[in-house]
């Protein structure tokens, strides 16, 4: 138990982080990696909510990889990943539209039963290209309607978005992390987080709290970025790189990690940053 000491020290760490952010928009995306329990589902829910309810600006991102993984099973289908985007075929297109869907609408549900306004703004938001033929119907997103999603913003809604963009012939399935980047980019966003099922980017087993965008792009080539970390930690950089000016690779599964992230003096995770010369996180 905190005694009140520790309760008004919490809160004088907390306030100007609130000031800082109050009115800007913060990017979540929510890995399905991540989304492992019910329980875990609505700790995230409420902290996006207490963020919205603080005057933050939040827009959610969710993937759905497992789920998509065991549908996908059930259609005697098998997973193929390329450097951590999976391969597309129609049958499996159907299967991602299926469950994005379902996965969005409970999302929005979740916002609502938590007292918030929320609004599955996926539908026409991301035109794109085929990325790779090889890749099957995988998109590259040419453009984000980010006046659709500004407008939901001022209304006080929360935009969910799923990561499936439209070509102008087919549905196409996006990496969600990129997804989340290309949205923060095109919002302005202050900020992107990246909710996982990881504490970050490990190098020889140690947590690397501050990587650089060479040092990403270092630590892909020298494989300690492998699989399914790459389209994160490139996600981050990509932000970084286009003016979202704070992006981080942070460990869903524990309990307020997006508050801690946010709100403390020393965070968690991974923060990917510019360059080797970091300022302060409050700064």
């Amino acid at each position: 138990m905190y005694n009140t000491q520790q309760k008004i020290q919490m809160l004088v760490e907390v306030l100007p982080y609130i000031k800082k952010y109050s009115g800007k928009i913060v990017v979540i995306k929510y890995g399905g990696n991540a989304m492992t329990d019910e329980e875990g589902k609505k700790s995230v829910i409420a902290d996006v909510a207490l963020l919205r309810q603080v005057g933050i600006c939040p827009v959610f991102v969710h993937g759905g990889g497992p789920e998509i993984n065991r549908e996908m099973q059930k259609a005697n289908i098998k997973p193929v990943f390329v450097n951590g985007l999976r391969y597309t075929d129609k049958k499996t297109m159907g299967i991602v539209r299926k469950v994005s869907a379902n996965i969005n609408g409970e999302m929005v549900k979740m916002f609502k039963d938590g007292g918030c306004k929320a609004e599955n703004a996926t539908d026409g938001l991301m035109k794109t290209a085929i990325k790779n033929s090889s890749l099957g119907l995988v998109g590259e997103i040419v453009e984000v309607d980010s006046g659709r999603i500004l407008q939901l913003i001022e209304k006080g809604i929360i935009p969910v978005i799923s990561p499936v963009g439209h070509d102008g012939t087919n549905y196409t399935n996006i990496n969600a992390d990129t997804v989340a980047s290309k949205v923060a980019e095109a919002v302005n966003a202050e900020k992107l987080t990246i909710l996982t099922n990881v504490e970050g980017v490990y190098e020889n087993g140690k947590l690397i709290p501050h990587l650089s965008v060479s040092g990403a792009k270092e630590g892909i080539k020298k494989g300690f970025i492998s699989g399914g970390m790459i389209p994160k930690v490139l996600a981050c950089v990509n932000a970084v790189n286009k003016g979202v000016k704070k992006a981080h690779l942070v460990d869903g599964t524990v309990k307020h990690s997006l508050l801690l992230e946010i709100f403390t003096d020393k965070g968690i995770g991974t923060e990917v940053v510019k360059d080797e010369k970091r300022k302060s996180k409050a700064a």
